[in-house]
């Protein structure tokens, strides 16, 4: 590829690791690549909403012209110079509006960067928006008052996911060459499952979450990538990985050079243990508990064995800690927008509910949680003396209509709060552990399925190691949406 003959769409379709080697070669110029990018985002955009706040273009082919310009004379600010980028719409980004999905914020532009932004910015990266998230990323659908829906990326008459909804579906229609986003009770998984891309919740302390007005407690939300494959998964991660004065939990190790290793492991022999639906306690749409189990004899293709597993825990106890845990913390954040009668009143009702229900614990409540929240980690540490990976899927059910919040019944059962159809995503945030959504096929009417790859504590590569082996193996990810046709 040439920078004379390069057609738009054949930019946007490289992955972004040969994007980066392009770049830097001088095969394509960063021009070039903003002005391709920009084109795929006029014509895929309209139709799915999934990023929103652009600059003029005038400023930003301005600052790909200082990209090009550094690489004339052998300057480049890293792996990412020259990259579009659309920051999530929750994390703050400097000279740009983050509305956090609320009608409170609408319009703000804010003042700083993220501890991840700034990294992303000082890696080379032009910010050609904001991703769309639900407000105050609360439930898995993007939608919100201020931008509206975010539509899924192989059917826009259903839903993306969230609360990274918007870069998952930019990534999918290739909007995007890798995007950010963030997960507390499956943001970064769920869009990935719903798009069939690939999304990574890496362990607390890996990416420097923040900074905020609270360092100490917050250990569930965690910032991670997305992307297409799993060497572009890896490159950003090797951006926004490391340590942060700022943020005393925060990995002091060299995780920017851990995500530089090969992805290249021998699987011959690893155990992986099928959580499934947890011994018939989630409820899952019919058809897609089957199709994530054919999914697994991929992991026999590399070389893994493959048996069930079956955690010895109350799951309905871990269920009721977490509703606890995850209001306490929501509560701790927001609840001054509750206290102004203003703001209250543009507070959708999910955010009412989690506000109240975490003014009204005690101390010894949320002490309880905890204590039960580490026992569960227990119980998965013990089940890690067998397996080397947990696998189970992503999500209970497959990409619902655009214009409903929640699904209110799965297989049957009615879901008692807005987000118990995600229950699916509790485990591994409730011990905090690596997992990586992975595409895992489609279902009959071509929406896309996932499962989520669960490491031990803290073994981050080795879940990418083994998601890049399944990738390989399986192909699922190499599907593209329709509407890139």
């Amino acid at each position: 590829m040439t920078s004379a003959t390069a057609p738009s769409s054949s930019i946007v379709s490289l992955d972004a690791v040969s994007l980066s080697r392009a770049i830097h070669r001088r095969e394509v110029s960063c021009v070039e690549v903003l002005e391709a990018y920009l084109v795929q985002i006029d014509q895929q955009n309209p139709t799915v909403n999934a990023i929103v706040a652009m600059p003029e273009p005038d400023a930003l082919i301005t600052l790909a012209h200082e990209r090009d310009t550094q690489l004339s004379r052998k300057q480049s600010m890293g792996v990412l110079h020259g990259f579009p980028q659309a920051p999530k719409d929750i994390a703050p980004v400097a000279g740009m509006i983050t509305t956090n999905g609320s009608p409170i914020f609408k319009g703000q532009v804010t003042t700083t960067d993220s501890a991840t932004n700034a990294r992303v910015r000082a890696a080379g990266a032009i910010f050609v928006g904001r991703t769309n998230s639900p407000e105050f990323g609360l439930g898995a659908h993007t939608y919100n008052p201020v931008y509206g829906i975010t539509r899924n990326a192989f059917d826009p008459l259903r839903c993306a996911g969230g609360s990274s909804g918007g870069a998952g579906v930019a990534l999918a229609l290739n909007m995007l060459p890798v995007a950010d986003g963030s997960d507390m009770m499956g943001s970064l998984r769920t869009p990935a499952a719903f798009n069939n891309v690939f999304g990574f919740r890496t362990s607390p302390g890996c990416v420097p979450h923040g900074p905020g007005e609270e360092v100490f407690f917050q250990q569930f939300s965690v910032t991670g990538p997305m992307a297409r494959n799993i060497p572009d998964l890896a490159l950003l991660l090797s951006v926004q990985a490391g340590f942060d004065a700022r943020l005393p939990l925060s990995r002091r190790q060299d995780d920017v050079k851990l995500f530089e290793q090969p992805l290249e492991r021998e699987l011959r022999g690893t155990r992986i243990g099928w959580l499934g639906n947890l011994g018939d306690h989630l409820p899952i749409e019919a058809g897609l508990l089957q199709i994530t189990e054919t999914a697994l004899e991929h992991f026999k293709t590399i070389g893994c064995t493959v048996e069930a597993a079956r955690p010895n825990f109350d799951l309905e106890q871990l269920w009721g800690a977490w509703l606890t845990l995850r209001s306490f913390t929501f509560s701790g954040g927001n609840a001054h927008h509750y206290h102004s009668a203003t703001s209250r009143a543009l507070l959708k009702p999910e955010a009412v509910w989690e506000i109240e229900r975490g003014l009204a614990l005690s101390g010894p409540d949320v002490f309880a949680a905890a204590k039960v929240r580490t026992a569960w980690y227990q119980e998965l540490r013990r089940l890690f003396e067998t397996f080397d990976f947990l696998v189970m899927p992503a999500a209970q059910v497959s990409p619902f209509a655009a214009e409903e919040h929640w699904p209110k019944q799965i297989a049957g059962k009615t879901m008692d709060t807005y987000h118990r159809w995600m229950q699916s995503v509790i485990p591994a945030t409730m011990a905090g552990l690596p997992t990586l959504a992975a595409p895992a096929g489609f279902t009959s009417a071509g929406l896309p399925v996932g499962l989520q790859i669960i490491g031990p504590v803290q073994t981050d590569m080795s879940v990418l190691q083994v998601g890049h082996a399944y990738d390989l193996a399986s192909g699922y990810s190499k599907i593209r949406s329709k509407l890139l046709q």
